[in-house]
């Protein structure tokens, strides 16, 4: 790096095999809207969660184009519905674990796992390093950085509630992906946005995406605003 240039310090996305790819799309639009650089790891589970839920096939070799087509998307599965810029997303191979991500010397500002399936989780939280999105949840945690993660399963038996009380001891902040109504939800998108609000919420970055709480009652109700 020259004399007097900034360092990219990224939030680490990571993307498991679980149901709910839109939530981890309304997180990576709203990252990108406030400026941030994103790392982006998608697990081969995820790849084909993506296929099923958008009918998108996510391509190494065209990564770029496959993301700007699965971001341009809404929740309701419609194509052109958001412009999306790429531009300050760097993809990894979920199968490359000597990535940046990787180590911790790597700067990275936390990372994001959203969704989370119940198999990521409990890799996380056993150490395993199975992959590059557990290895770089693992380093995010001994670096004690921010690391989110989305769960988004039910029910949870105790095998995964133990895990995910692992995770929280280790300093993680574990989101269910459970959407709330007071925000006035009127579309699926709304309560999307909702669950990927509350996730950056968690990781302290700045967006527009559900109306917050004002201590009124009736507010959700209120579509004027």
């Amino acid at each position: 790096m020259n004399a007097g240039e900034t360092q990219r310090t990224p939030w680490i996305v990571g993307v498991s095999g679980a149901s709910g790819t839109p939530y981890a799309a309304a997180v990576l639009r709203a990252l990108l809207e406030a400026g941030e650089s994103v790392d982006l790891v998608v697990s081969r589970a995820s790849r084909l969660t993506l296929l099923d839920e958008t009918g998108i096939s996510f391509r190494d070799a065209h990564w770029r184009d496959d993301l700007r087509e699965w971001l341009s998307r809404g929740a309701d599965g419609k194509p052109g519905t958001f412009a999306v810029d790429v531009g300050a997303v760097r993809h990894w191979s979920a199968g490359d674990l000597a990535a940046g991500p990787s180590s911790g010397s790597y700067p990275a500002k936390g990372m994001l796992i959203v969704p989370a399936s119940t198999a990521s989780v409990a890799g996380v939280a056993l150490g395993l390093s199975k992959d590059l999105l557990q290895r770089a949840a693992s380093v995010t945690l001994k670096e004690s950085r921010t690391l989110v993660v989305a769960v988004r399963e039910t029910p949870l038996n105790g095998q995964t509630l133990r895990h995910l009380v692992t995770l929280d001891d280790a300093g993680a902040v574990v989101v269910p992906a459970s959407p709330a109504f007071y925000a006035g939800a009127t579309h699926i998108q709304d309560l999307v946005d909702f669950v990927a609000g509350r996730v950056l919420d968690a990781a302290g970055v700045p967006h527009r995406l559900y109306r917050r709480w004002q201590g009124e009652l009736g507010g959700g109700s209120d579509r004027s605003g």
